[in-house]
């Protein structure tokens, strides 16, 4: 595990250490990402009522259906991360959702960091926080320290 400081706030940020292969998909990854374009459902511009959520075109005379270029991309295969890096943390961990203390104890800091539930409240993340600096497991989203 790399420690490197960040100037700007004042705080250590631990990447993983990763082979040059790995590192090398995280940057195409980064690219890929940049040049995705917005997958948005048909018309959804058009009424109050669609959401922008995709949802394949299945229209007989569908524009977007056929591949006009101007009605918008449809998702496909080639837009996807490689498969060694897909669902990963940019830092190069995985992710794992944690919401009670008990579940730190099933977590491998080699190679997972924590994500603090959104329902967990301050008291209890503090506990978590604490439990989890102790253990030596990075936390995602440590929140503000006051």
């Amino acid at each position: 595990m790399a420690e490197e400081f960040n100037e700007n706030e004042g705080t250590s940020v631990s990447t993983l250490d990763m082979d040059p292969e790995s590192r090398r998909l995280f940057n195409v990854r980064k690219v890929q990402k940049g040049k995705k374009p917005q997958f948005k459902r048909t018309c959804s511009h058009k009424f109050k009522r669609l959401d922008s959520n995709w949802r394949r075109p299945r229209g007989l005379q569908g524009k977007q259906r056929r591949k006009y270029v101007a009605k918008g991309a449809l998702a496909q295969v080639g837009y996807g991360s490689p498969a060694a890096v897909k669902g990963l943390h940019p830092s190069g961990y995985t992710d794992v959702l944690i919401s009670s203390i008990p579940e730190l104890e099933l977590v491998d800091p080699s190679y997972e960091a924590i994500r603090i539930a959104g329902k967990v409240g301050t008291k209890k993340k503090a506990v978590i926080l604490a439990k989890a600096e102790e253990l030596g497991i990075k936390v995602l989203n440590p929140g503000r320290g006051e």
